[in-house]
């Protein structure tokens, strides 16, 4: 009976969360997660702490101790990198992300990538990306449709 309540709270979650009230979607992940604590909770519940609280240690905490639960979840690594960018860990979401691809192409993931941006590697590798010749080359290439 506890497990089907919390299923029900979870899925008002997701709908508050699509819907951007996250502050709803925070109170609903709490509710599943005092009856049924699951990874899935734990990784939304993370997220909706991080953006409604601010406390990001914590909810990488709970991030990542939904990600020991369900390894080969890629949600919990799509909401794991979406706390990092919150708190301004743009490496770390960006190795999260990666991370998280490797169990399965999920097109959130992806999306979100391609919003952070991944910056090519440097037409001469063994030179600083700074470079003159680096740079120059880079813009060259790019514009020319070979980059």
């Amino acid at each position: 009976m506890a497990a089907l309540e919390a299923a029900e709270w979870f899925s008002k979650g997701l709908e508050a969360l699509g819907h951007d009230h996250v502050y709803l979607a925070r109170t609903c992940f709490e509710r599943a997660a005092e009856m049924d604590l699951t990874p899935e909770s734990c990784s939304y519940l993370a997220l909706c702490q991080a953006k409604t609280r601010g406390k990001f240690g914590d909810a990488i905490e709970l991030a990542r101790h939904s990600i020991a639960g369900e390894p080969e979840n890629t949600v919990h690594y799509l909401n794991l990198g979406r706390i990092y960018l919150l708190a301004g860990k743009r490496r770390e979401a960006i190795d999260t992300f990666r991370e998280g691809m490797k169990y399965g192409r999920n097109e959130e993931i992806v999306a979100e990538l391609e919003k952070v941006g991944l910056r090519k590697p440097p037409p001469i590798p063994s030179l600083p990306r700074s470079h003159p010749l680096n740079k120059y080359l880079g813009i060259l290439l790019a514009r020319l449709g070979l980059r």
